[in-house]
């Protein structure tokens, strides 16, 4: 698999309901998922919403998962890792300007915590062992990590990443890490909820609704059939 030429990038936004992939090629098997470990150290987190951003591979998956979580308030797609300036889809997926597609997270800690997050995200969204891709998408643009807003966020990031290490779920080494927030640059209009905008899209079908489906399987508890919009 390659990575995607800045002219397939540039044309995919009009694409894309044409059936083109805007974050990836079509693939013949759909990710795998894993049970990840309950979290060692959980999240204590003072009453209120929280926001949490994720990075992950082409945010359309990863913001269709965290948008069936009950506890979820809000999921919004966008740009982390990078300049405020070239934070557009065209010039992140060029795969030079050092931002990782993301999604910021409003979450309620009363129903679902962080570390109960970080569970799901390594079980369903995205493979900790690939370095600069996830899926058929590759660029540094498509890494995964975790972007903790918080001290609290941070010490339990570390700390599950750490476990992720010593489980043995994984057969090949993590590699996935905590990266700093330097800042969170929401996406064009046509990325946000794009599952829910586009059911039958062939990316989603292939890619991102298996994930959905191993969320109510692995996580009947934490699942909500809705999608949360926004």
């Amino acid at each position: 698999m390659t990575r995607r030429s800045p002219l397939f990038k540039i044309l995919s936004a009009s694409l894309f309901l044409l059936g083109a992939s805007a974050c990836g090629q079509q693939a013949a098997a759909s990710e795998d998922t894993v049970s990840a470990p309950v979290a060692a150290m959980q999240a204590d987190e003072a009453p209120g919403l929280k926001k949490a951003v994720f990075a992950g591979g082409c945010f359309w998956g990863v913001e269709a998962v965290f948008s069936h979580v009950k506890g979820v308030t809000s999921v919004v797609s966008g740009y982390h890792g990078g300049a405020q300036g070239d934070a557009d889809y065209r010039s992140v997926s060029a795969g030079e300007t050092g931002h990782a597609e993301a999604v910021r997270v409003t979450y309620d800690p009363a129903v679902v915590r962080y570390d109960e997050l970080l569970r799901i995200f390594f079980s369903v969204v995205a493979d900790p062992t690939l370095k600069n891709r996830q899926g058929p998408d590759v660029g540094t643009q498509y890494r995964a990590a975790l972007v903790p807003l918080g001290a609290e966020q941070q010490k339990v990031a570390a700390a599950y990443l750490a476990q992720m290490r010593k489980s043995g779920v994984w057969n090949k080494p993590v590699v996935t890490r905590v990266e700093r927030y330097s800042g969170f640059y929401p996406a064009e209009g046509y990325h946000q909820d794009f599952m829910a905008k586009n059911p039958d899209h062939a990316y989603i079908r292939r890619w991102d609704a298996p994930k959905v489906r191993a969320l109510s399987r692995l996580f009947p508890d934490h699942y909500r059939a809705a999608f949360k919009r926004g």
